[in-house]
């Protein structure tokens, strides 16, 4: 297609309410012919029309037959161009939608349209600091590690049959069950497999089963809870013949130095221990430090209020609800309205930052990122070189300049402030 020039273009910038803008643009009558003579060019080399040769088409038989395609093609893409040099030529960055209106056009004629738009909003941030934050305690429960130690134990379990007993909440069972009807009549039986207390089965099933041993069966009356997926089932009674088939129960190993090299690399149960202690301590900091920075932007946002844009706040929102957007029109409504507080909070939040950012000079420097990828390198026993390569490879040179840029802004913050830790 042919490119626009924005100097060929008329662009007259419009400041609406706050963050919104719109462009009246007007594209010459000479860009628009020529235009629609690159597309009618194109169409003749591909098309084929009996009576011509494969791209020997005249441009003249093209108009006449395509000519309604070829002009609306042409002025789709002219629009589109158009749009994005003069958000360039204007120095704009919309953040939501443009929104064209207006377009005219008549043959030999300028093409005109308007678009409107939002743009990111522009705060004065008029006190940065004299605030007060209070750091968490960072101690780790005593029974945190043994928690840890547990979890590993059952990821580290087996299943090994039980052929007597009655199943319990966390067996695995296989199970045989068979719908009967009034007179008694067995439906055709099915056979399911699941673990017992994780909502596999309706509470009523799971309660029966409880009563068997391996081998044994019964018949039942249940009914489906309220809350049941199918709505037409929801209070239904059913009568239904069960069959224990088989019963499995964990094992868990014991913990020891054997259970610890299993785990990982640690010569016994006390490295184990440590680790587990170490990394505990680690998610401690982390949340203590996330507890501190949430109190010092709250008092920043209390100090200098702003608002902002719906439609940065519907992005955000069309971006953390993403599967919900299969739910019918009427509950993604009510889980947008219900999340419309966190998401006007989380944009201004984004913003607050990146103005403190740009204003306090605080970007991470190619220093700092070279400083983070040596430690990385230490850690890992690797050469700063390739840990850079992977980074930039796996797209998270990115991602680790924006963590430090955030490093550092928070340490900003906090000298800005009073922080005290909680006893």
């Amino acid at each position: 297609m042919t490119p626009i020039d924005v100097s060929q273009l008329e662009v007259t910038l419009t400041e609406g309410d706050r963050w919104r803008r719109t462009l009246s643009v007007t594209v010459p009558a000479a860009v628009v012919e020529a235009e629609k003579g690159a597309i009618t060019r194109q169409l003749a080399s591909r098309l084929k029309v009996k009576g011509f040769r494969s791209g020997k088409v005249p441009a003249a038989v093209i108009q006449k037959r395509y000519g309604a395609h070829v002009e609306r093609e042409a002025l789709d893409q002219l629009i589109r161009d158009a749009y994005k040099e003069a958000v360039s030529s204007q120095e704009l960055s919309p953040i939501s939608e443009g929104e064209i209106e207006d377009v005219s056009f008549s043959p030999e004629e300028p093409l005109s349209f308007r678009v409107s738009f939002d743009v990111r909003p522009e705060i004065q941030i008029e006190r940065l600091g004299g605030f007060k934050a209070e750091k968490p305690a960072t101690r780790v429960p005593d029974d945190a590690v043994h928690q840890v130690l547990d979890r590993l134990r059952d990821q580290q379990a087996v299943w090994v049959s039980a052929e007597e007993g009655h199943p319990g909440s966390g067996d695995r069972v296989v199970v045989e069950l068979h719908r009967l009807d009034g007179e008694g009549e067995e439906a055709e039986p099915k056979e399911y497999e699941f673990t017992l207390g994780e909502g596999n089965a309706i509470p009523d099933v799971e309660a029966a089963i409880q009563t068997l041993t391996p081998g044994s069966e019964d018949e039942f009356d249940i009914s489906f809870p309220e809350d049941f997926p199918d709505e037409d089932r929801r209070g239904e009674a059913q009568r239904i013949r069960i069959q224990l088939l088989t019963r499995q129960v964990k094992e868990l190993p014991e913990l020891s130095d054997e259970f610890a090299r299993a785990v990982g690399d640690f010569e016994d149960l006390p490295a184990l221990r440590s680790k587990v202690e170490e990394d505990l301590e680690k998610d401690a900091e982390r949340q203590a430090e996330g507890a501190v920075r949430n109190q010092l932007l709250d008092s920043l946002l209390a100090a200098n209020p702003f608002e902002v844009p719906q439609s940065m706040v519907d992005g955000y929102l069309d971006s953390v609800i993403g599967d919900a957007q299969g739910l019918d029109p009427e509950k993604l409504a009510d889980l947008k309205g219900k999340l419309q507080p966190e998401a006007e909070t989380a944009v201004k939040r984004m913003i607050l930052i990146d103005r403190i950012t740009e204003q306090e000079g605080l970007k991470a420097t190619e220093d700092d990122i070279d400083a983070r990828v040596e430690e990385i390198a230490e850690r890992a026993e690797e050469s700063p070189s390739k840990v850079y390569a992977n980074l930039q490879k796996s797209g998270r040179l990115a991602s680790l300049e924006q963590d430090l840029t955030e490093e550092k802004l928070f340490e900003f913050l906090k000298s800005q402030s009073e922080i005290s830790e909680a006893p």
